[in-house]
């Protein structure tokens, strides 16, 4: 959330703006005296294009959306009920969702290339309620009856697929993996808001879960193998890292996180990282749609900050430039 306001303060005209939770106040931006009407005209204009060009650039329309079940294709009579029940979902009230089925085929089109397909097995069994929220909701995720893939695995590899702003359920009819949820959620994302995922962030969004979930039970500890993650694809994103620094930040990161990785685990996650790297990720982005999931990295004392000088730098140039525009027109 940005927020631009001008106020004035001992004769001066003081810009102060507001960016997520950093505050900066440009004092001395112009002198009131002697300011001329038409000077003052073209500041209030200034300000109000620089305000607009600060609003989020994808603003959701004033109108609902009709929420989407992705339905797993092999669900017998009595599976069904019982997944409905887990969404939340009255069989009669069908008619208010947009319907959809994820097959088997489906599944192993984006799994079997970091899945044996017996662990995919023949029943598409995983579903899902995607509903869409308003900007700045972020991916929030709930599973029922997953016993493999937790939420937190979820919204990393939701956000790195690219979705936005909505409120996901997965679910299975009993206890399953929920690897194959990803692929329901993200078929109905695309069918709810028109918008086709790139492949490549698909293929990365489904190798990211399936190797936290690895590293999940590896560890004993699925929580910590997403915060992990988390915390090292931000800094993948953040940065243009070869392939040794990306190796030497997960061996740093590993420390950081008091957790021992095998040869195995640091390769697979330097693969990861190095696919991450080519899809040139919003960070900014990123930390929006899972601000829970960093906002508890930060709290552990891993912080993840905004680059405060190059967004205090951004707004200083917005100030010379009204400065310099102003006293151009004399």
């Amino acid at each position: 959330m940005k927020n631009l306001r001008v106020t004035e303060r001992n004769g001066n005209y003081v810009i102060i703006i507001q960016y997520k939770k950093i505050k900066y106040t440009m004092n001395n931006l112009i002198e009131k005296r002697g300011m001329t009407m038409k000077r003052k005209r073209w500041l209030s204009a200034l300000i109000a294009v620089i305000m607009v060009m600060m609003l989020p650039c994808s603003v959701m329309a004033a109108q609902e959306t009709k929420p989407y079940l992705s339905l797993g294709a092999d669900l017998n009579a009595t599976e069904k009920s019982a997944v409905l029940e887990l969404l939340g979902v009255k069989e009669s009230e069908l008619g208010n969702y947009t319907v959809i089925n994820v097959t088997n085929a489906d599944e192993h089109k984006y799994l079997d290339a970091y899945l044996d397909k017996k662990i995919i097995g023949s029943r598409a069994l995983s579903s899902v309620k995607v509903e869409q929220t308003a900007e700045g909701n972020g991916i929030r995720v709930t599973t029922k009856n997953i016993s493999y893939c937790t939420t937190e695995m979820y919204q990393n590899a939701l956000a790195t697929a690219g979705i936005k702003n909505a409120d996901i359920i997965v679910a299975g009819p009993f206890s399953i993996s929920g690897t194959a949820g990803l692929v329901g959620a993200i078929k109905a994302y695309e069918t709810m808001t028109g918008q086709k995922v790139d492949s490549d962030n698909v293929d990365t969004a489904t190798n990211e879960l399936v190797v936290t979930s690895n590293l999940g039970e590896t560890l004993e500890d699925p929580e910590k193998a997403a915060e992990l993650i988390a915390f090292i694809k931000n800094e993948v994103a953040s940065q243009n890292l070869t392939d040794d620094q990306i190796s030497e930040l997960i061996n740093q990161a590993s420390e950081e996180f008091g957790v021992t990785l095998s040869e195995e685990n640091k390769q697979s996650i330097l693969e990861l990282m190095k696919k991450i790297d080519d899809l040139d990720l919003d960070v900014n982005q990123l930390k929006d749609q899972i601000s829970n999931l960093y906002d508890k990295l930060d709290s552990m004392g891993i912080h993840i900050d905004l680059d405060s000088e190059e967004v205090q730098g951004f707004f200083s140039k917005i100030v010379e430039f009204i400065k310099d525009f102003l006293n151009r027109l004399g």
